[in-house]
């Protein structure tokens, strides 16, 4: 079924899959794929966070950073857990600006194990740009001010970064049946690493004319088939970045 836009969306909340109520979503909304990292950010990072949903354990708290509101919640797993709360965002709650901040797996050698990947555009085995209507292939990309601003703030920092392409896929990197020669293939076209959700979130952005931004952190090398753990010493590079655009 074809997404349709309704202005009228916007008064239309809480939502099947939302239980905040109107004015309790923030502007920007950083989105990790996991709820529990939602609330560690919301606990770690923000001030007078509050929890405004939970429906199907997808926990979400607005609170402020640096005395600016922020939203951060769970999206789930893949482009059709989190397209649904992604749209939802964009149209019924006026978000203006979605940041995805999750893990992914690097392809090009050279790409460090912790390293931030600021995805410019995203590529898919999806369907997911059918329901757009479209004569073509769609090839979603960030906001440039949202990627400008996150590169500053790495190189300022003196955070590891790459950006570039990245390829988002409906199937998990290590339980595809093909094995090594659906990402090596990729890989050759340039693609840096591997997520579920990137191509679905600039794919949401650009239908609801809104900014969004995937900041990847590489927790796994392709190349050299190994990887590092997803704690908080890995994440918080990102989550930093992620807050510096609110």
């Amino acid at each position: 079924m074809a997404l349709v836009k309704n202005n009228s969306n916007k008064d239309k909340t809480p939502t099947p899959h939302n239980a905040a109520k109107k004015g309790q979503i923030a502007p920007t909304v950083l989105l990790p794929g996991d709820p529990e990292r939602a609330e560690w950010i919301a606990k770690e990072f923000l001030t007078g966070a509050k929890l405004v949903t939970d429906i199907r354990g997808m926990k979400g708290f607005t609170g402020k950073f640096n005395g600016k509101p922020v939203t951060v919640m769970g999206s789930g797993m893949g482009a059709g857990s989190a397209g649904i709360y992604i749209y939802e965002l964009y149209n019924y709650y006026g978000v203006e600006a979605v940041v995805r901040i999750g893990t992914c797996c690097s392809f090009q050698k050279g790409t460090k194990l912790g390293a931030m990947i600021f995805a410019m555009t995203a590529s898919t085995d999806s369907n997911y740009e059918y329901q757009y209507g479209l004569r073509g292939h769609l090839s979603p990309a960030a906001d440039f001010g949202l990627l400008e601003a996150a590169a500053d703030y790495a190189r300022k920092n003196k955070l590891a970064f790459e950006a570039g392409p990245v390829f988002s896929s409906d199937f998990y990197s290590a339980y595809n049946a093909l094995g090594d020669q659906v990402w090596k293939s990729w890989a050759k076209m340039g693609c840096l690493a591997q997520d579920m959700e990137t191509y679905c979130l600039y794919s949401q952005a650009a239908f609801a004319k809104k900014k969004a931004l995937s900041i990847l952190t590489n927790v796994y090398d392709k190349t050299a088939d190994k990887g590092i753990a997803s704690d908080a010493k890995t994440l918080t590079p990102m989550v930093q970045t992620a807050l510096s655009l609110v």
